[in-house]
């Protein structure tokens, strides 16, 4: 997979299986050798099993962040695994979306625009896990549970304080969609309503029998970071753009603004959704 900016190939973060994930897992090899541990003592100590403790020596699986901090703690060296865990939880996502996770935690505001599936955000674990076994060519069951585990934790931005400004215009169609089967939906359709009502959080529908939608060109979001510089992201079929030019980005924001102007309020949008509720 490919990252674009601004119409330039970037390198891509690499894969799990090679870069900091390998170099991580040769780090704690070394470490636990010279502390005397074999794999099934050290995993014990640590609640993992030794078959778990190998993956992650390999590089075939990502260690999630209590892992690193326990290991650290078992093994006694004073944070030189602990000093790799932000670039290791990195590798959960996949390439193309590194850096849009990287803005979207520390956003101040965020406007996303979703025409194909409910936004990250606000999806449910199952619908969310039906979305990953859904893509081709197939993942792997720990990829997906990987990247299902760092989606929900993107999930801890409702609870951030300072609270950031979450919008959301979500085309009809993709609130139709019975992704997961019509139970899944229906709760997912739930946690948008009880999302929803957060005080910096506004969700509106795009329905389909808008004549007007200033948007065709695709799903974009808009992020504002602490820094108070606005960029724009935008995907498709595994490649990414992060805009940074500024005259781009008022384009997009226009066309935002003039979505939402289209869209149904988010009072009306409540009423909407529990129609459809009603309907399943």
């Amino acid at each position: 997979m490919t990252e674009v900016r601004d119409g330039q190939q970037q390198r891509p973060e690499d894969e799990p299986g090679t870069g900091v994930v390998t170099a991580f897992g040769r780090q704690l090899k070394l470490l636990r050798t010279q502390a005397g541990l074999e794999r099934a003592e050290f995993g014990k100590r640590l609640g993992y099993s030794a078959d778990t403790v190998a993956s992650i020596e390999q590089g075939r699986r990502i260690p999630k962040p209590q892992f690193i901090e326990k290991a650290d703690e078992v093994l006694g060296v004073g944070g030189v695994l602990t000093a790799l865990k932000e670039e290791v939880e990195k590798a959960q996502y996949p390439a193309f979306f590194r850096d849009m996770a990287r803005l979207e935690a520390r956003a101040t505001a965020l406007s996303v625009y979703a025409v194909y599936a409910v936004p990250g955000l606000l999806q449910t674990e199952d619908y969310a896990r039906a979305v990953f076994h859904m893509q081709r060519p197939l993942l792997e069951d720990d990829v997906i549970e990987q990247r299902l585990e760092a989606r929900m934790v993107r999930q801890k931005i409702f609870c951030r304080r300072p609270a950031p400004l979450l919008s959301f215009v979500i085309e009809e169609a993709v609130l139709r969609r019975p992704i997961g089967g019509p139970k899944v939906m229906r709760e997912t359709l739930e946690q948008i309503l009880v999302t929803g009502q957060s005080r910096n959080v506004e969700v509106q529908v795009m329905p389909i029998e808008r004549e007007d939608n200033a948007a065709l060109s695709g799903p974009f979001s808009l992020i504002d970071v602490d820094n108070g510089q606005r960029l724009a992201y935008a995907e498709v079929q595994d490649l990414s753009r992060l805009y940074t030019d500024a005259t781009y980005v008022r384009t997009l924001e226009a066309r935002y603004g003039i979505l939402r102007s289209q869209a149904l309020t988010p009072s009306e949008s409540v009423a909407f959704i529990e129609q459809l509720m009603g309907d399943t």
